[in-house]
């Protein structure tokens, strides 16, 4: 039987049932990711500790998610896609109960490293479930759907996480969240079609070790990794402490008061797919730089000793970093002519690392310096993103035999001429 008759259509019945668990699938994976993010400032109270310490809590989940994610999309090709992503969906929620009961920070900080090794299961696989299981006209839409189900998990899981606080202790907040999370993911096994076209592969390390280095030699696709570490360093960073920043003097907010913030994530996700739109008209390098432009701006804009001005800033903020995140993944994509899926999992690794390193390092930034220091790192980090993303423009403009500082600098140190640099790695001017 072939693919195509094996296909999942839209409108059918196993195509809602796929959706429908997909979304699950992503609303767990980042409600159980995130939802120490809101709790640090009473950790920090419960265990007498510092900001940064208690920003360990998603630093250390996010770090060995960000680690496996290369590894788990390899073993979804041996073992399936379903299999993998629903044991990792029910043992994430299982973790997340533990995670409650631990009475100590050590015994904490081990669960929640469990947590995000297991969670690395999830986002590369089912975007390859989908790959494989939806017809070419059902894809789009599919995937829309499981990243909304990606972006709603993050977003109310905080958001929920505040609200219960407010009225609960932060460990039976978490035991509801791990107890919803496991229901979902019961439901995720009970409604995901099968596999029908998966074909199990050996799993080949000297082939994934050769398109690695190939992807890790290839100057643009560097550049675009550190994009995303860059970019997701200072989103993180941001969110991370401007709860600790609210909730001080002279705002003194509630949790769920400071919760509604993440509702900003919903103008991000909207702009997006605005700025996405214009790839063709403008070409990547101009929005990435006006992405940029808005980031600063909006977090310029939470430096003004008004409540709404910060507010509007942390919008303007999420709203730039979503449409900079959606242009370099896609780049990404644009970039990469073999094992797209392995180059995607680096890019997603240099983000999550982004998120762990600069997620714990702001915390040492807001006690030395406060909100200012915060806002000075992640401007800091986004004139290197600037930086990064000359290069690839100089790289982009070195088809047309043109030549910049910057394009001179990585010839000069990758030892190789512009046009040898090009001829293995042609770029797509999208």
């Amino acid at each position: 039987m072939s693919q195509a008759s094996t296909a999942i259509e839209r409108g059918t019945k196993n195509y809602r049932h796929a959706n429908l668990a997909l979304f699950f699938a992503g609303f767990v994976t980042f409600s159980t990711l995130y939802t120490f993010q809101p709790l640090f400032p009473i950790l920090v109270a419960d265990f007498s500790i510092s900001p940064a310490t208690a920003s360990l809590t998603l630093s250390v989940a996010t770090f060995a998610l960000a680690w496996m994610m290369p590894i788990s999309g390899s073993f979804s090709d041996v073992y399936g896609r379903k299999t993998l992503m629903g044991i990792a969906l029910l043992l994430t929620s299982l973790l997340a109960l533990v995670s409650a009961a631990t009475t100590t920070l050590p015994a904490l900080l081990i669960v929640r490293l469990l947590q995000g090794a297991v969670l690395a299961g999830v986002p590369a696989v089912a975007m390859a479930y989908l790959n494989d299981e939806m017809s070419p006209r059902a894809i789009g839409a599919a995937m829309g759907l499981y990243i909304a189900g990606n972006a709603c998990g993050g977003m109310t899981g905080r958001i929920l996480t505040s609200f219960l606080v407010d009225i609960l202790s932060w460990r039976e907040t978490v035991a509801i969240i791990g107890l919803l999370a496991l229901l979902l993911s019961i439901l995720f096994w009970l409604l995901l079609p099968a596999s029908r076209n998966f074909n199990s592969q050996p799993l080949n390390l000297k082939r994934l070790s050769s398109t690695l280095l190939q992807h890790l030699r290839e100057p643009g696709l560097l550049c675009l990794f550190a994009l995303a570490f860059l970019l997701m360093g200072g989103f993180v960073t941001v969110y991370n402490y401007a709860t600790f920043y609210l909730l001080a003097p002279p705002w003194d907010l509630s949790q769920s008061q400071v919760a509604l913030i993440f509702i900003a994530y919903a103008f991000g996700a909207g702009g997006s797919s605005v700025i996405g739109g214009l790839t063709e008209r403008f070409g990547r390098p101009r929005l990435l730089l006006i992405a940029l432009g808005i980031m600063a701006a909006g977090i310029i804009l939470t430096l003004i000793d008004a409540l709404p001005a910060i507010i509007l800033g942390i919008i303007v903020f999420t709203i730039g970093f979503f449409a900079a995140h959606a242009l370099a993944s896609a780049w990404v994509g644009a970039r990469t002519t073999t094992a797209r899926a392995q180059a995607s999992s680096l890019y997603l690794l240099a983000y999550y690392l982004g998120s762990s390193i600069s997620g714990t390092g702001g915390g040492f930034v807001w006690s030395a310096a406060g909100w200012y220091g915060v806002v000075g790192l992640v401007l800091l980090m986004l004139g290197l993103a600037g930086a990064v993303i000359q290069v690839l423009t100089c790289l982009e403009s070195a088809k047309s035999g043109t030549t910049c500082f910057a394009g001179r600098l990585l010839c000069r140190l990758s030892g190789k001429s512009q046009a040898s640099l090009l001829a293995e790695a042609p770029l797509n001017k999208e």
